[in-house]
């Protein structure tokens, strides 16, 4: 049997057309980069449905122009652009150029972080930015401990931080494996991430193990309605399996007590998790360090680098306070990790076999940039917001849930009669219809997307800012865009008033 065309494998002697093709890849990227004008085009779904269902996937386009072209018909010019500064819709962030040329590395050698022999020097080099980020945290340095005295901390990258909060949820019920699962409980803010939740349902737990603790003005979990929470479940026979804390929650950036919240996981023999996916930047901040105090007395912290590290997706890690906490993830298979094994497995503390080099990414970030200048990038987002917030609040047409706590502010269009104390109340479907109606005419126009949430049961808007390049004048601009469709869809809405 003749061999097949070996020309499109990675390999040394087809180093000429790997350098080609590669550079052709990037000459069509930056062109169409050069093209962009707006975060998105507003392609709907029937539309983008339509292009990728009429190809062929059996029938290759062999040359690469063509190839590339149809790419771009397929997913490039419809693609969401987060460097844009009018993208202002979830945790999504521009990337750093020392990451982007890592994944040039990753992608091409393609090594598995499963085993030493898969991945060699990427081994080390992992635990290395975990070690790192353990330091940041603090751990090492609390005797605030339900692991052993001696602790070691460690952890694992992850694909982001829903995986991350499972691992975390998986070792505290690891460590209270002897329980029967319809005892245990999960304690976590009403604000906090969904994937809570999840993990639960997951772990064979169900909904009813999660117990939603209340927030305070701030949007930060109660610490008095911790305790009671606690006392109660205990009071019934039920078992505090986790506490779960965030460190800048999703729609308002809030940053839970935490040390209040030690001191109660502390109290009731507790798993402390925080889940710092958004938050995690912060450890690099120059100026904001402060607000993560009592993170290092957690058991185990969620770190989104793809947020505000400012990397490529996926790169997230769980952070251990102990390497032995993480024994409840650990199988070993004679044909991969034996138990006599003399070289170092990371599959040990992974949930995942097979991990792509996603450490390289931060590893070239800090090797170049260095941590205070990725901190001060995240100082730019937050300083962002707080001066949008001033320069907007009063503004007719909006109305601000709250300051920001990190870089989200939650907000919506409300028609300039309609507010005030004295002035009526437009009906609540109405308003949510209308800012609805003002998000998807955004998305439409292609000039700008913001991102919309709910807050006791109103229909709101939301802006996430990421974007270290984008300014002040960028965002009202957005918010203009935000009064000026809802001035105009108003217009068309039904006034259906009720008394205040």
């Amino acid at each position: 049997m003749p061999r097949p065309p070996l020309h499109h494998v990675f390999h040394p002697e087809n180093a000429d057309h790997y350098e080609a093709t590669v550079r052709t890849g990037l000459q069509h990227l930056l062109g169409h980069l050069d093209r962009v004008d707006g975060p998105s085009r507003g392609t709907t779904p029937a539309e983008a449905e339509a292009r990728v269902a009429a190809v062929d996937l059996d029938t290759p386009l062999g040359d690469l122009d063509g190839v590339l072209a149809e790419m771009s018909h397929l997913w490039l010019d419809d693609a969401v652009w987060f460097h844009e500064p009018a993208y202002a819709a979830h945790l999504n962030c521009p990337v750093v150029v020392p990451a982007l040329l890592a994944e040039l590395f990753v992608a091409s050698v393609n090594s598995s972080l499963d085993t030493f022999d898969q991945s060699v020097g990427g081994t080390y080099m992992e635990r290395r930015l975990i070690e790192w980020t353990a330091e940041r945290i603090g751990f090492g340095a609390s005797a605030d401990v339900l692991a052993s005295a001696e602790e070691r901390p460690d952890g694992i990258f992850t694909s982001g931080g829903t995986q991350s909060n499972l691992q975390a949820l998986l070792l505290a019920r690891g460590r209270m494996q002897r329980v029967p699962a319809e005892r245990l409980r999960i304690f976590a803010s009403a604000d906090g991430h969904f994937s809570v939740q999840k993990a639960a349902r997951m772990l064979g737990l169900g909904d009813i193990a999660v117990v939603s603790v209340p927030v305070d003005a701030d949007h930060r979990m109660d610490p008095a309605a911790l305790e009671r929470s606690l006392a109660a479940s205990t009071s019934l026979g039920l078992a505090p399996m986790a506490i779960v804390a965030t460190a800048g929650t999703t729609d308002f950036g809030a940053i839970d007590p935490l040390p209040a919240i030690a001191d109660l996981a502390r109290a009731y023999d507790t798993w402390l998790h925080v889940d710092a996916a958004y938050g995690g930047g912060l450890l690099v901040s120059p100026t904001r360090r402060g607000l993560l105090d009592g993170i290092d007395r957690a058991d185990s912290v969620t770190v989104d680098y793809h947020k505000t590290f400012f990397q490529p997706v996926s790169s997230s890690a769980l952070i251990v306070r102990d390497v032995s906490l993480l024994a409840p993830v650990t199988w070993h298979a004679d044909y991969l990790n034996p138990r006599d094994a003399q070289t170092p497995n990371q599959v040990d503390k992974s949930i995942q076999t097979t991990r792509r080099f996603d450490a390289l990414k931060l590893w070239l970030t800090l090797r170049t940039m260095g941590p205070d200048l990725i901190g001060e990038y995240v100082d730019t987002v937050i300083e962002l917001a707080a001066e949008v917030y001033a320069r907007a609040v009063e503004l007719p047409g909006l109305e601000f849930v709250a300051a920001p706590s990190l870089s989200t502010l939650v907000f919506r269009y409300v028609p300039p009669g309609a507010q005030g104390v004295a002035a009526p109340v437009l009906d609540e479907q109405v308003l949510a219809q209308l800012n609805n109606g003002v998000r998807g005419a955004l998305y439409a126009s292609g000039a700008a997307m913001v991102a919309a949430t709910k807050v006791e049961g109103r229909q709101y808007l939301k802006l996430t800012l990421l974007n270290p390049m984008a300014t002040a004048e960028d965002i009202l601009g957005v918010l203009d865009l935000v009064r000026d469709h809802g001035a105009r869809i108003a217009a068309e809405l039904p006034r259906v008033e009720v008394a205040r």
